[in-house]
């Protein structure tokens, strides 16, 4: 916003406004309906007003109806977050009420505490989850929320790939959360992602001491190396991206390209060349696995607030290499072409993605309006649209 905008009588002309709107509400992860409206110059007071009064206390009341699933494949508190970021607040507890019905994994018991001076050893103990989500319960009693995210951020920021990503997406959509009110449950819900991305911290090969080839990132993913079908573990994503520890040609791909430059601006360049991933290799067999490409550099947005420039660099650095990751053992192709003229309304997505009512189909719509209101290409759409018409109603 510049000097002028900031005076009392000061009217933006409408076309800057709405553009300015849709930036703000896509940072601050609400729908850009909730601002659209008020054209005075307090916008920023407005936008606060709108994001509290759009989360309010429902999403208190999903945590609480949640606090017992275990952190593996608990992808509730993410959905029903996203849907507050959608303005569709009043279709939360429906969400959790039938998300609880097909997810109910009771949580693990704790093992062994983990400390400031053993944290190290307990990385990616899958086992651990419980002792990690208490040692962030803990430290998020003794200090800020922002700090200890910045600090855990930088730790485990070369572990991004925790469990195809989730631990970073959970984290993220808690801090955004947070960042709107902050309350004992929400506070809960970060050191649970914190703890999740701890416990299944998950590098993925580079070389040592090797220098950013400065490609850039739509460039760059023909270079990536496909993880042949008989090398890749059986079952999960994460299995997947396992696999890719012993895959040698897969190490050099982590400085293909280079961060440099306004994490903001770089990270919509990761988001749009991971959508059109997406949308041009998206099969049944496929889609699950890239689309965790999308959400989770979306969800890289939603930290670098509380980071150190030397982080943001690393958490994009990471982010580009556990896209690449995913895009290696999708082993996709780019068999689909790219629609050209036909309109997709944002409102129509979000209409169905609340009618699907499932969590993929949530989160993906609303970090792929959240890309395009800052960087408004089709493709975005493109990518939501077509992940709406791969999963059924639950």
């Amino acid at each position: 916003m510049d000097k002028n905008s900031a005076k009392p009588s000061a009217k933006l002309p409408r076309r800057i406004f709405l553009r300015n709107t849709a930036a703000l509400a896509a940072v601050a992860g609400v729908s850009p309906t909730l601002l659209v409206g008020c054209q005075s110059v307090s916008m920023t007071n407005t936008m606060t007003n709108a994001i509290r009064s759009a989360n309010a206390d429902v999403m208190d009341e999903a945590l609480e109806m949640m606090a017992k699933i275990g952190p593996l494949t608990n992808h509730g508190p993410m959905a029903a977050e996203a849907l507050v970021a959608l303005g569709k607040r009043e279709a939360v507890i429906n969400f959790v009420q039938a998300y609880k019905k097909r997810f109910s994994r009771s949580y693990p018991l704790p093992r062994e505490a983990v400390t400031k001076q053993n944290w190290r050893e307990a990385l990616g103990d899958e086992a651990r989850s419980a002792d990690w989500a208490a040692f962030f319960n803990k430290e998020l009693n003794e200090e800020s929320w922002e700090k200890v995210l910045g600090q855990w951020s930088e730790n485990l920021a070369p572990g991004l790939s925790a469990a195809a990503a989730h631990g970073l997406i959970r984290t993220a959509h808690a801090a955004r959360s947070l960042s709107v009110r902050d309350t004992a449950l929400r506070r809960r819900e970060l050191a649970e992602g914190l703890g999740y991305w701890a416990a299944y911290y998950q590098p993925l090969p580079e070389t040592p001491g090797g220098k950013a080839e400065q490609l850039k990132p739509a460039d760059a993913i023909s270079k990536i190396p496909l993880l042949p079908s008989e090398r890749r573990g059986r079952g999960s994503i994460m299995a997947g991206l396992q696999s890719l520890t012993s895959y040698t040609p897969f190490a050099p791909v982590a400085n293909f390209v280079g961060s440099a430059g306004k994490p903001s601006v770089f990270l919509s360049e990761l988001t749009e060349t991971f959508a059109t991933v997406y949308v041009r290799g998206a099969s049944p067999r496929t889609f699950i696995t890239l689309l965790h490409a999308v959400t989770g550099l979306t969800a890289i947005r939603s930290v670098l607030p509380y980071v150190s420039a030397t982080t943001s660099q690393k958490l994009l650095h990471y982010g580009w290499q556990t896209g690449a990751g995913l895009y290696s053992i999708a082993e996709a192709t780019t068999a689909n072409p790219l629609s050209v003229g036909k309109e997709i309304r944002p409102a129509d997505l979000i209409a169905r993605a609340v009618e699907i009512n499932e969590e993929h189909a949530i989160k993906m719509t609303e970090a792929c309006l959240r890309e395009h209101a800052l960087n408004p290409k089709p493709i975005y759409l493109q990518a939501a649209q077509d992940l709406l018409g791969r999963i059924s109603p639950v």
